[in-house]
């Protein structure tokens, strides 16, 4: 049985335009358990937030727990300016310039959304001309111009903004003809979006293995997978964005296997049963390493997790910017993780 690619990516773009930078995730977990009901499947969400569903296997076989995360990059309000606008504390690892011009949502802690632009404080050429081209883009130059009347913090606390409210970047979600998803966020609910299809697929045809899915909500700051995991866990693959570019194998095209990133290498002989259920998948897996880069597997062993991870995902262009991955990967990722579990 495959994995319902139009249903797949009807999820992802549900997951896409529903906020939920790191420590806002509630209404996507909240989304995802709407659909796990609908489907019939038990779910636990934990004390930290995340969220956890099992299908059984055969008994006596090993248990596979799947990892990925549904937090996003975004960010909070450091501070609201003297002239109304506000700065910015940022959630999770990006360069500043990747948001510069990002149509923004303030969350209020009344429950108000407040729209936005990310701008630098030279941001028109005819006013600081060559001075806009060399500034730096970092946190000390970079603001919340707000769709609001204002001028001053008083009035923008007036709409009920306040120090501490989070801040989500307008995501643009857009599938093209030819089968390109471009968005911001596509790390990781591209992953999350799958595991649901994989769900599916599981329920028609079991797998030999009892699977669990565990999508965390703090992996963009490092502790995501620290909690959680079944403790039955025999195996743990962190599925999330397989990175794009420059002395890279990854591509938008096909599923990667990483086999080691800032954290080290990744377990062996589980990469090699990933391969293998690869080659029976008839899939082109692609293999790749990564410097700047640490997973919910790695937060999960740095926690004292005792069992053997591995790290798969889609290809992703421009990661943690404007991203962009096409239906290949999505399909092919689903299809390695059914081959996997279906092994035995």
């Amino acid at each position: 049985m495959s994995v319902d690619l139009a249903a797949t990516v009807d999820l992802l773009l549900r997951l896409l335009n529903t906020p939920s930078p790191t420590g806002f995730t509630d209404a996507a977990v909240r989304l995802l358990e709407g659909e796990l009901d609908a489907l019939g499947v038990p779910h636990r969400r934990s004390k930290k937030g995340a969220l956890t569903w099992e299908i059984a296997g055969q008994p006596g076989q090993p248990h596979t727990t799947f990892s990925g995360h549904v937090d996003t990059l975004g960010a909070m309000v450091k501070e609201i300016k003297e002239n109304g606008r506000l700065r910015l504390f940022p959630l999770g690892g990006y360069d500043w310039a990747t948001i510069e011009g990002e149509y923004v949502q303030v969350h209020t802690g009344r429950g108000a959304v407040i729209t936005g632009t990310v701008v630098n404080t030279h941001q028109s050429t005819h006013v600081h001309g060559p001075a806009l081209r060399e500034l730096r883009r970092e946190q000390a130059v970079m603001e919340v111009r707000l769709d609001a009347p204002t001028t001053s913090p008083e009035e923008t606390r007036a709409l009920g903004i306040e120090v501490g409210d989070f801040v989500s970047f307008d995501p643009r979600a857009t599938l093209t003809d030819a089968g390109y998803m471009k968005s911001r966020h596509l790390d990781n609910k591209a992953a999350v979006a799958v595991f649901l299809g994989v769900t599916r697929a599981l329920l028609e045809a079991p797998p030999a293995r009892t699977v669990a899915f565990h999508v965390t909500t703090y992996e963009e700051v490092g502790h995501g997978a620290a909690t959680g995991i079944p403790p039955h866990t025999d195996e743990l693959i962190a599925v999330d964005m397989a990175a794009v570019g420059e002395g890279q194998t990854s591509s938008e095209h096909h599923v990667t296997l990483c086999v080691a990133d800032s954290g080290g290498p990744y377990d062996h002989v589980l990469g090699n049963r990933l391969r293998a259920a690869a080659r029976r998948a008839g899939l082109e897996l692609r293999v790749d390493l990564y410097p700047y880069y640490a997973s919910d597997g790695t937060a999960a062993w740095r926690a004292g997790g005792d069992y053997p991870v591995a790290l798969i995902g889609p290809g992703v262009d421009a990661s943690h910017a404007y991203e962009r991955t096409h239906l290949d990967a999505l399909e092919a990722t689903a299809r390695l993780m059914l081959a996997h579990v279906r092994a035995g």
